[in-house]
């Protein structure tokens, strides 16, 4: 009974949340509806026993993703009264986007009852041993039969952060460099000068 209620709760607020992304007009707020989204959403993966894909969306999505785009947002100076503006230009380009969406929901749905489709059926080699979580299996087919690929994937990874700090990195060339020896071979009679400006005439720079 219990596990019943957990599910409708988590579901409801999980829709709530994901049509509070959409519909906030307020972007940070649509990041925090986000974060709440996959915090029920893990919480529906805990239901089903995928304990590891819930680990995954409160760790990389919440704990990175979903705070980069708030920290992002939060940052960038947006005009939000010409991001209302631009909201009624795109609409229509919107509309055409979600009729195509729904549209290859329909055929898909169709084809499927057409008993076109052949869906692959479990044989059960990719089961969970007894005394074993999803984690240790997870972590055992990772760290054992695909390890070759698991290194490669993150090796693909490490060159592609090495080419974006590449291409990102810019040598400034409108200032000069710092000159250690110059400054600490400078006196204090020299860093700094007294004057006595007269009343009313300023300070000459």
């Amino acid at each position: 009974m219990i596990h019943t209620i957990a599910f409708y709760l988590f579901a409801a607020i999980l829709i709530a949340s994901a049509v509070l992304v959409i519909m906030s007009r307020n972007p940070v707020h649509s990041v925090l509806w986000l974060i709440l989204a996959f915090f029920n959403a893990a919480g529906l993966m805990v239901l089903v026993g995928a304990e590891f894909i819930a680990m995954l969306l409160v760790i990389v999505y919440v704990g990175a993703v979903a705070v980069l785009f708030l920290f992002v947002v939060m940052m960038l100076d947006i005009d939000f009264a010409e991001l209302r503006g631009g909201f009624m230009k795109n609409f229509p380009l919107g509309i055409a986007l979600a009729v195509a969406l729904l549209a290859e929901l329909v055929l898909g749905l169709g084809a499927y009852r057409a008993g076109k489709l052949e869906l692959g059926q479990a044989d059960g080699t990719a089961a969970t041993l007894a005394g074993r979580s999803n984690i240790e299996s997870i972590g055992g087919l990772l760290y054992g039969e695909y390890l070759f690929l698991f290194e490669a994937a993150g090796l693909v990874l490490l060159v592609a952060m090495i080419g974006a700090i590449v291409l990102t990195h810019r040598q400034r060339t409108d200032t000069r460099g710092q000159n250690i020896s110059k400054q600490i071979a400078r006196r204090p009679e020299e860093a700094t000068i007294n004057v006595k400006p007269e009343i009313g005439k300023g300070v000459q720079l």
